[in-house]
């Protein structure tokens, strides 16, 4: 789902990985670390969330399903579990940015790039949850 989500939507992204140094990535980081869900139509997933310690890792959805509230419905089930959130994502992804925003999130910091892979310019974005009246 990562992949084709990122070629399709963020063609201008280096592709820095190779589809089984990613398999290991979630096998030893995220699958012991974070709790998955995912997003299925029938018997195929179009979309999944890890997400632990008051951090988003991954939030992915098909393209051709984007648009149709299952982001929304992944992001409300970790927003459900955790008091305050942050997450990642790249400055020029709009689209990212404009859902995220939608759902409460502010943009906390600016970076150049220089200290994630892919070295492209990325945004830190903070989410909390309201005290209840």
């Amino acid at each position: 789902i990562r992949r084709v989500a990122l070629w399709q939507r963020l063609p201008w992204l280096p592709d820095v990985h190779t589809p089984e140094e990613e398999e290991q990535y979630w096998r030893m980081h995220l699958l012991p670390n974070c709790s998955i869900l995912g997003a299925a139509m029938g018997n195929r997933l179009i979309g999944v969330i890890a997400y632990g310690d008051n951090w988003i890792a991954q939030l992915y959805v098909l393209p051709d399903f984007q648009g149709m509230g299952i982001g929304s419905l992944l992001l409300g089930c970790a927003k459900e579990e955790m008091d305050e959130i942050r997450l990642w994502t790249f400055q020029r992804n709009a689209g990212a940015r404009a859902f995220y925003e939608r759902h409460g999130f502010a943009a906390e910091e600016e970076t150049d790039g220089a200290d994630n892979e892919e070295r492209e310019p990325d945004v830190l974005y903070h989410w909390r949850r309201l005290p209840e009246l």
